[in-house]
């Protein structure tokens, strides 16, 4: 199974922010939108990505005031990005390895989606669940 499969079912759609947004609404957007996080885009270029992870730790060490400071020095700029066709068990061990749960998929330079770890895990569900099925009705008509 492939990124691009995912992003088939799931969609390409692509929550952002520019890098000079005020942390404060770059949260707002995570909250509204019940996502854990967002990439950091000027234009159509990939700046970098901010997760729940990167606001937490800022908060921890720098206290609420962070939240009027520009996302640009929040984020995370080095971001690990896929390909459509790279597999899901690729991304797993990009994720695992890197302890990081969100990765832009690029196509040609440009962002075509992102995949999150829980994306991952509800297609590996439905692999399960499929491959159940296969076999319960094997065994039916054996």
């Amino acid at each position: 199974m492939t990124v691009r499969s995912i992003l088939n079912t799931k969609g390409h759609q692509i929550m952002s922010v520019e890098p000079d947004a005020k942390l404060a609404a770059a949260i707002k957007l995570l909250a509204d939108k019940k996502i854990g996080a967002v990439l950091v885009m000027n234009q159509s270029r990939l700046e970098g990505i901010l997760s729940e992870r990167d606001i937490v730790r800022v908060l921890g060490e720098r206290g609420a005031g962070v939240l009027e400071e520009p996302v640009a020095q929040v984020m995370t700029r080095k971001v690990v990005t896929c390909k459509e066709t790279d597999t899901v068990a690729e991304l797993m061990e990009m994720m695992t390895s890197g302890k990081f749960r969100h990765l832009p998929v690029i196509d040609n330079g440009k962002v075509v989606g992102l995949i999150s770890i829980g994306d991952i895990v509800k297609r590996r569900v439905q692999e399960y669940e499929s491959e159940q099925e296969a076999l319960r009705d094997y065994i039916k008509t054996a």
